[in-house]
């Protein structure tokens, strides 16, 4: 069976419980179609003989009847992962040459249930990116093309290469990491689906820093179902992360009734924006029907400091970027660079973050040292954190009043050619503007594919749920994806 790698993680799961196939099996159908996808730049380390050891080992447990749901699937795993001895470099010149001796707590704990580690995969450099073309790597590529053009898609940011790798079937699925939309907005791009859980429902250690009190890890998959699953695998308290919360993870999977009868689904006016296109907007309102028509009810909700998302993201995100990144010193880890006679070590420290650094990271932390500084912390970073402080208090009312969870779209376009958006920032950062404010506010989001443009690229709508009530929003995507059935694939043509 070549065709294994198309499989969900929940067809994988089955078919090996029921020994109709082998992890061993599973994993060279997805190394084969791996070394056959290279001009998609999806991954960027290959670890087959990990990935074939591992598969071995899976199949042993499945032998013994101890196999947990992730035993046996192979997977890829962002570059900002620590992954012992296989470089981690999170898409940055900085880090090159870095192998860490430890494993992130996430990657960990998919590996700890068996799950078989394909390789990592390509982002943007330091997770700053809607793109992916900033990766030092070189561009990931969207397996989907518009009609008949030949034109080379973004397949979103950052987890642009994770996104590739699943829309393509060179994984089962993959680990991503949200700050601002890193996981919803090329899940949404490339059809497949991508869950950011509540802040502090994964763990963050090991998980290279963008954005601390943003920064949340989650799977990017095939299937609701598949994110069900996957994202248990994930969850959990971690001691040695501060912002871990100390909870229970429920059995995401069984909450899967596809029953919404009754809940409330709230449609807020301030993400109808100027200037949305009429596909976007056709999107919400069959979105909205779909929900309708499974028995939910619909409410019209207002969150009115919406419109100040963007900029507040803009100013914590880097501000916490210049933080978390002076310790790229070129001292302890990573790139070093060559200094002339007589150089000290501020020139060290100046000429390692000028070529470790790319042009865009090197943006934030310049935007996020000014935002910082004295005479502009008050003015920028402060009521920046007010701001954030009023939005998060959007949801809560809004959750307050009986809504249980939110739709929106989940990026104002469908996927746009490499190198349209790259010299303009500002038109860049504009496709967050859907999804920043989830990130602000700590809640869980998800995107699921629910349809395709004009042009034949996919489209995604974004549900928003309470915070921690995760099993409720996969219930609720689960309804909407089986009511959207969508099933198109990209047509293969790398």
């Amino acid at each position: 069976m070549s065709d294994l790698n198309t499989m969900t993680i929940a067809q994988a799961r089955d078919a090996l419980r029921a020994g109709e196939t082998t992890s061993a099996e599973l994993t060279d159908a997805c190394l084969n179609a791996i070394e056959a996808a290279g001009e998609l730049g999806a991954f960027v380390h290959n670890t087959p003989d990990v990935a074939r050891a591992q598969a071995a080992s899976a199949d042993a447990r499945i032998a013994q009847g101890d196999a947990p749901s992730l035993c046996g699937i192979p997977l890829g795993i962002k570059d900002l992962f620590c992954t012992k001895g296989v470089p981690s470099q999170a898409a940055s010149r900085i880090l090159e040459g870095f192998k860490p001796e430890y494993e992130s707590t996430v990657s960990g704990q998919l590996f700890d249930r068996g799950a078989v580690m394909l390789g990592k995969l390509n982002m943007d450099e330091f997770a700053m990116g809607s793109s992916n073309e900033t990766s030092v790597y070189g561009n990931a590529v969207n397996p989907w093309r518009a009609g008949n053009s030949d034109a080379a898609l973004t397949p979103g940011g950052s987890s642009g290469g994770s996104a590739s790798a699943v829309a393509a079937d060179l994984c089962l699925g993959a680990t991503g990491t949200d700050t601002g939309g890193s996981i919803r907005q090329p899940a949404a791009f490339t059809g497949i689906v991508g869950i950011k859980p509540t802040y502090g429902r994964c763990s963050r250690w090991g998980v290279v820093a963008f954005a601390s009190s943003l920064d949340q890890a989650g799977p990017m998959t095939k299937t609701v179902r598949d994110a069900a699953i996957m994202l248990e695998g994930m969850c959990g308290h971690d001691a040695k992360d501060s912002t871990s919360a100390d909870l229970a993870v429920p059995d995401f999977e069984a909450a899967l009734t596809g029953d919404i009868r009754g809940k409330v689904i709230g449609i807020p006016k301030e993400y109808r924006m100027d200037g949305m296109p009429a596909e976007i907007a056709k999107l919400w309102e069959d979105g909205t029907a779909m929900l309708r028509d499974a028995g939910a009810e619909i409410r019209d909700i207002s969150l009115p400091h919406t419109k100040y998302a963007l900029p507040a993201y803009y100013v914590i995100a880097p501000a916490e970027a210049s933080s978390n990144l002076a310790r790229y010193d070129g001292v302890r880890f990573g790139h070093r660079a060559s200094l002339a006679q007589g150089d000290g070590i501020t020139e060290m420290y100046e000429k390692t973050r000028a070529e470790g650094f790319g042009a865009e990271v090197q943006r934030r932390v310049m935007v996020g040292t000014y935002v910082l500084s004295a005479g502009f912390y008050d003015a920028y970073y402060n009521r920046a954190r007010r701001v954030r402080a009023l939005i998060k208090q959007d949801f809560d009312t809004v959750f307050a009043a009986g809504v249980d969870a939110i739709l929106t779209p989940a990026t104002p376009s469908a996927a746009f050619e490499l190198g349209r958006k790259v010299d303009d920032p500002v038109e860049m950062y504009l496709n967050d503007v859907f999804t920043v404010t989830v990130n602000l506010a700590g809640l869980p989001g998800i995107s699921v594919p629910t349809g395709l443009d004009e042009k034949g690229l996919p489209l995604g709508l974004q549900l928003i749920g309470r915070p921690w009530e995760e099993a409720d929003l996969l219930n609720t995507a689960y309804a909407l994806e089986t009511a959207a059935g969508f099933v198109a694939k990209p047509q293969k043509w790398w």
